[in-house]
């Protein structure tokens, strides 16, 4: 979007309560780090599984659910059949910000299997964490660089994952 152009787009709480699509941006991003930060600096913390799917993620699911009713029209389900249907999807704030909802809650969740998984089979943490950054900017890059460091330091490619 050029600068200084204006979103027009809002997402209505109800009646009274608006917000702009870059302001629920904004605030899912800080709040997503919140949850990254907890998984690279408190990896051993009692509450953090739960807080992280209990709290942020499932805030995510909220917000996703409630800019779908906002912005998706039943009508436009077909959409998702074809890459045009979903860029078209795409030119509209509200889906975008949805679809960028989407990827901070599943990003996060990656992140904690992560975690939990290189706990369970003695991994240092030392050696998570560049695959924790990873997938907290590119999401799938950093879990493949997980299962592959994995794969290496356990000598076994299928080892348990839960």
């Amino acid at each position: 979007m050029p600068q200084g152009t204006m979103i027009t787009s809002i997402c209505k709480f109800n009646d009274n309560i608006t917000m702009l699509p870059d302001q629920v941006f904004q605030i899912c991003n800080a709040i997503a780090l919140v949850g990254w930060l907890i998984l690279i600096i408190l990896p051993r913390w009692y509450a953090a599984d739960k807080f992280i799917i209990g709290i942020i993620i499932t805030l995510f699911a909220l917000v996703y659910t409630w800019l779908l009713f906002t912005g998706f029209n039943l009508k436009d389900i077909s959409a998702f059949g074809c890459l045009e249907g979903v860029m078209q999807l795409f030119h509209d704030p509200v889906m975008v910000t949805a679809g960028w909802v989407h990827y901070l809650a599943f990003d996060l969740l990656a992140g904690l299997f992560i975690r939990q998984n290189a706990q369970k089979h003695g991994i240092s943490h030392w050696l998570v964490i560049p695959c924790l950054l990873l997938t907290f900017m590119f999401g799938p890059a950093g879990l493949l660089l997980y299962v592959l460091a994995r794969w290496i330091i356990t000598k076994c490619y299928f080892a348990d994952n839960f």
